[in-house]
């Protein structure tokens, strides 16, 4: 898990060099729309919804197309078309899994691109279940150790339900099942700690570690899916060794 988190951290760094603030809003607004339509528009009660501004936030945001996207997704704004939540199944090369997350107003659209990026990359669709099975979802938190007592942490953590707790590289990591989300989460900010993630995400089963060349290989396809405007998030069963790490961080 932590080769992932710390993949994601380089990531989210370039992001923040890119001048795609646009579609990152795009991104979060279609969040914010689908976690009001699910859970109501009271970030209270909705920790999904309270997660979606958080990172509009993180991400500068601005206010009101925060409480517009909100608006939309309880319904009161008809502004845009319908937008829906699905999520796609296939396989990268060397038989990685990959769970892709969109969330679109076309579906036509937006299985006719992945599959186009899929095909050209060396990957391929797969039937609906075929993939899933391999993951689980999990309640997913990080953040920097910094002067923190460990043992404070783990402890914070159990109590609220965490199945595990590992400390690398100055970093925590706390994952837990999904109905321990809130619990973490109102623990962690009563104790003044803001995670730099804090998420729901698919988990795979069983990992599977190739080669350096291979490994970015596979990386390559997540960053080119990642980049389609309707694609939230891509999940995969691909180990990051530390060699790969270190090259990715010169990159």
């Amino acid at each position: 898990m932590s080769g992932h988190s710390h993949w994601a951290t380089i990531r989210r760094k370039k992001e923040g060099q890119d001048a795609k603030r646009g579609q990152i809003f795009t991104r979060l607004a279609r969040e914010i729309v689908i976690a009001a339509r699910e859970g109501g528009g009271d970030p209270s009660i909705n920790v999904r919804l309270q997660l979606a501004i958080d990172r509009a936030r993180a991400q500068n945001m601005p206010k009101e197309n925060i409480e517009r996207a909100i608006k939309r997704g309880t319904g009161d704004s008809k502004e845009g078309n319908v937008i829906e939540e699905v999520v796609y199944e296939g396989y990268g090369p060397h038989g990685i899994a990959l769970m892709i997350s969109c969330v679109t107003d076309n579906r036509n659209r937006s299985v006719a691109e992945i599959r186009h990026v899929l095909n050209r990359m060396g990957g391929t669709m797969a039937e609906a279940g075929s993939v899933a099975w391999q993951f689980k979802r999990i309640a997913y938190f990080s953040f920097p150790l910094e002067k923190r007592n460990p043992d404070d942490i783990f402890e914070l953590a159990v109590e609220a339900g965490a199945d595990d707790v590992t400390f690398e590289d100055d970093m925590v990591e706390i994952v837990a099942p999904v109905e321990a989300f809130k619990d973490i989460n109102d623990k962690l900010k009563a104790a003044g700690i803001v995670p730099d993630e804090a998420e729901l995400r698919l988990s795979p089963n069983n990992e599977m570690e190739l080669g350096n060349d291979e490994t970015l290989q596979v990386l390559k396809l997540v960053d080119t899916l990642e980049e389609l405007d309707d694609v939230q998030d891509v999940y995969s069963s691909l180990a990051i060794s530390d060699e790969v790490m270190a090259q990715l961080e010169e990159a």
